[in-house]
């Protein structure tokens, strides 16, 4: 798609949590083929981050790096000053960082370890950055704010995975549709809930799970995290502007 067709984002300036892989990725580089500028966040992997940052680049768009530990809340203020300032305003922030319990070095943890884990980044981080970004953007008189929730939190998964990451994903869905009122009608909020997507995780799973992700997806395949960043570049741009508030499922017709 070239930037002047559906769902333009020429002009706009937007930054993505946790986009050097995966999901925030996916979503960075399809902001820019949009025709945003971008801002590239990550913690540790500044080589995937500066990889990201020259595909944008190539995208003929500005974009940059900003390291940030979002585990540390005394970072928040910060980060988000340099990520205003660094282009004068932001139309777009997207909260996508979170942490990984299934393949990261969380995932040794124990059950109350992931839990804090979890509420530090998943929780505090999206609340709190969400309120001061949204605080910022209603001055301005404009913007668009994302978070990431998961589609099972709502019916259950079992296993302790489930349990933790219904916990942390409902309560930000739940967040989302409340920061959507407390904003408008200057500031858009919503909310993606992806279903089975195929980051680093997925490709790696057992046979056992290759199977299951098929008999519960009516689409009986993996989703792609260009599957999600499609729905956010539709939900940043203007032919979005009268939803807010939501919590939209991408999944591939997932019912339990």
């Amino acid at each position: 798609m070239s930037a002047s067709s559906f769902c333009d984002l020429s002009g706009m300036k937007a930054l993505v949590t946790g986009s050097s892989t995966g999901i925030g990725k996916a979503i960075a580089l399809e902001l820019a083929e949009a025709g945003a500028d971008v801002l590239v966040h990550y913690r540790n992997s500044a080589d995937a981050a500066q990889e990201v940052v020259k595909q944008i680049q190539g995208q003929g768009r500005k974009t940059g790096a900003i390291s940030t530990d979002l585990s540390d809340q005394e970072n928040y203020s910060a980060f988000i000053d340099q990520a205003f300032q660094e282009w004068g305003s932001l139309d777009i922030w997207i909260n996508n960082a979170g942490v990984d319990l299934l393949t990261g070095a969380p995932s040794q943890l124990e059950y109350n370890q992931k839990l804090d884990q979890l509420f530090e980044v998943d929780i505090r981080g999206t609340m709190l950055l969400s309120h001061e970004v949204g605080q910022r953007m209603q001055q301005q008189g404009r913007g668009c704010i994302l978070n990431i929730g998961w589609d099972q939190s709502d019916r259950g998964m079992e296993g302790e995975s489930g349990e933790l990451f219904a916990a942390s994903k409902n309560a930000i869905m739940g967040f989302s549709r409340s920061l959507a009122v407390s904003m408008a009608p200057e500031v858009r909020v919503n909310c993606i809930a992806p279903g089975w997507i195929q980051t680093a995780w997925g490709e790696k799973a057992s046979d056992v799970w290759q199977e299951r992700v098929k008999q519960e997806t009516p689409m009986k395949c993996w989703g792609k995290p260009e599957d999600i960043a499609k729905m956010a570049r539709f939900l940043c741009s203007e032919e979005a502007a009268y939803i807010t508030g939501q919590v939209i499922n991408v999944n591939g017709g997932a019912v339990r």
